[in-house]
């Protein structure tokens, strides 16, 4: 017996995973687990046994349906799969995959594509947000062929452009959660935000680094990787998330001056490794930080005389920039515009196959009736 789910494989931003539609998957979570671990090859470092790519950023899944919504186009689930543990993510939104959400939508036809430009208002269902996607589409067809370029990723394609100035509290409510711009953690002087993702931005000169690392480097220093982690976890706790252990948010970074042209510079950790570019959500939560007197990020970024609006954050990978603007004013801030550019890919379009037998992260097998009993159930409550 094998299960045969229709996917489309893409890479979106820097990131790369299968699209598949909700009506293709189970609605309850245990057996949807199972589900995208079978397809990943999880838990198993190079995910041998799945079509995963080996680590966090090629492990990812993006489900998508036709919203029901009035101010949304498309529902948007982001499911992150680590290739080396059984844990099944749905605590965060990814902005590199949702770059292929838009595209995928128009070839599923989930939203009619106009002539030259189509505007698809995407609800993530991880952060409870309205992300507004602008989508190439010249005589209303899409393309993934242009001359737009990200850093992370070789060659030119179409851009996508991104808007998540409706993602201000994604998970807590508020831009800032704790109440503060600035508190000590762990002896640190951090800021807690909430823009597409929670993060505790935290001055890489204080935890001996200079911000300016490679990967490898960072990486290998799994003295500092446990340190984040914990500082991450009580800020989970401060920010209200409660135990975050298991989950991939708060997001940790590091910031430190440019060393070149840019605003700032940051090293992204995802969480337990450094992020190879930088991810989006934690792009946008960074710069609107860098533009708010009073946070971390704001005393060591440099702004742009030219462009005052544009964040540009140097990662390890090159750059990342984002526009934004904000309103202060003594009743709090107001972010009106935090976008930026990706570009995506379709790679393959087919089928992922699952076994008659397949295992769980205890090492038991699990037999694919039990998943196809789970595939039969309505998947309208993702």
């Amino acid at each position: 017996m094998i299960i045969r789910i229709p996917a489309y494989l893409y890479r979106g931003g820097t990131s790369k995973g299968p699209l598949i539609l909700a009506e293709h998957l189970p609605a309850a979570r245990e057996v949807l687990d199972r589900v995208m671990l079978a397809a990943m090859g999880s838990p198993h470092k190079r995910q041998v046994d799945g079509i995963g790519g080996a680590e966090t950023l090629t492990s990812k899944i993006a489900v998508v349906a036709k919203s029901v919504r009035p101010d949304a186009d498309i529902d948007y689930l982001f499911i992150q799969v680590n290739p080396e543990s059984d844990i099944v993510d749905y605590s965060s939104n990814c902005g590199n995959m949702l770059s292929a959400v838009g595209p995928f939508a128009l070839e599923m036809g989930l939203v009619p594509a106009k002539d030259p430009l189509t505007t698809a208002r995407i609800y993530n269902i991880n952060t409870d947000s309205v992300i507004e996607v602008i989508l190439q589409t010249p005589d209303g067809g899409i393309t993934y062929d242009g001359d737009a370029c990200i850093d992370g990723v070789p060659g030119t394609a179409a851009p996508v452009r991104q808007n998540f100035a409706g993602s201000v509290g994604s998970k807590t409510g508020k831009l800032f959660p704790t109440g503060r711009k600035t508190e000590v953690i762990d002896g640190i002087e951090v800021t807690c935000i909430d823009v597409a993702v929670p993060m505790v931005i935290v001055p890489a000169e204080a935890v001996g680094r200079t911000g300016h690392e490679s990967k490898a480097e960072l990486d290998a220093d799994r003295a500092l990787i446990q340190r984040l982690d914990r500082m991450r976890v009580e800020a989970g706790q401060r920010m209200g998330l409660g135990d975050c252990s298991a989950l991939v948010v708060p997001k940790p970074v590091l910031v430190a001056s440019p060393a070149g042209t840019g605003t700032i510079a940051s090293r992204d950790f995802v969480p337990f490794n450094c992020h190879a570019t930088y991810s989006v959500t934690g792009s946008m939560a960074l710069s609107v930080a860098s533009r708010i007197e009073g946070t971390v990020a704001n005393y060591y970024a440099k702004a742009s005389v030219a462009d005052p609006d544009r964040v540009s954050i140097e990662h390890p990978g090159g750059v990342i920039d984002v526009q934004v603007r904000l309103r202060e004013s003594p009743d709090g801030v107001t972010v009106d515009e935090a976008s930026l550019l990706r570009t995506c890919r379709k790679l393959f379009e087919g089928q992922i196959c699952i076994p008659s037998r397949v295992w769980d992260g205890s090492g038991k097998a699990v037999d694919a009736a039990q998943i196809a009993a789970g595939l039969s159930l309505p998947a309208t409550t993702l």
